[in-house]
């Protein structure tokens, strides 16, 4: 019977010991080799990128594959019509009247000629896209009838009557176009501020009212009576009381009242024109409701 010394076991466990190493070592190996197979190359890269845009424009064309573009129907093919779902006897008219130089020009003469059905031109009639003159040549002639129309009704439309803007009432202001209730009554309450207005431009300056209802209005209305102008002494008020006037407010005032302490008198509206931040714009309008 075989027994082992000390220095057998010894062996034993080193030669165990190497056949170890040995195993982790090709474990280690087989490992790099299988991590190294991940590893790209740029042009291994670039070909991945190529093939991720194909796959993409594959999915786009999937998508539009049954997506119908305008067309014009005169120039329906077999296979376009087949797909449309259209008989051969419906496409051989079509390009019968196609070799004699003719064309349909609206969806109605197309359902005539071919005999597709109401269905069929629901589904598909939207896609229908004519040539322009043909658009344009329809929409001129409902425009001529529209004007031939339109001109019948001109001719019984009544005289307008100018009205005085001074004595107009809030019910003839809302007969103007774009005027409506709370714009007459502050086009009225503008007028009581000065007594009446001296010039049709005084409304222009009343906030919210726009460019066409002053067109309508100049139309309608006229100065007609000076009404009862409310003057002021522009060398007599303080500060206080001249910004009470519509135009003028407290700097303004101020500047008039510094002008004629330094100054003298106003004689002129000549003279405003050297108040600091007088509104200049307006001055042939403030000048009729000042007293010098």
């Amino acid at each position: 019977m075989w027994r082992f010394s000390k220095g057998h076991y010894f062996g034993i466990a080193i030669l165990l010991l190497l056949i170890g190493l040995l195993q982790l070592f090709f474990y280690l190996i087989d490992n790099k080799i299988s991590s190294d197979d991940f590893v790209l190359s740029q042009e291994e890269k670039k070909w991945l990128l190529v093939q991720n845009e194909i796959d993409s424009l594959k999915e786009v064309n999937q998508e539009n594959a049954g997506k119908i573009y305008p067309f014009n129907p005169n120039f329906i093919s077999d296979y376009k019509g087949y797909k449309l779902g259209m008989t051969i006897a419906q496409i051989d008219k079509l390009h019968n009247l196609r070799k004699q130089n003719k064309y349909v020009n609206s969806n109605a003469e197309f359902q005539k000629l071919t005999g597709v059905s109401n269905d069929w031109m629901k589904q598909y009639a939207p896609y229908f896209k004519f040539p322009d003159w043909v658009t344009k040549k329809s929409a001129s002639k409902f425009q001529t009838n529209f004007e031939n129309k339109y001109q019948k009704f001109e001719k019984k439309e009544t005289k307008i009557v100018v009205q005085d803007i001074n004595t107009a009432n809030q019910a003839d202001l809302e007969k103007v176009y774009m005027i409506g209730e709370k714009l007459a009554v502050k086009i009225i309450s503008e007028r009581e501020k000065f007594g009446g207005f001296a010039n049709m431009e005084q409304i222009g300056f009343i906030w919210g009212i726009s460019p066409e209802a002053i067109d309508d209005l100049n139309k309608k209305f006229q100065i007609k009576s000076a009404g009862n102008l409310k003057k002021i002494k522009i060398n007599e008020l303080s500060i206080k009381e001249l910004q009470q006037f519509p135009y003028f407010n407290y700097t303004i005032a101020k500047n008039i009242v510094t002008y004629r302490s330094m100054n003298g008198e106003i004689k002129n509206i000549e003279d405003l024109t050297n108040v600091k931040q007088f509104p200049v714009e307006k001055l042939k309008i403030i000048a009729v409701y000042l007293e010098f």
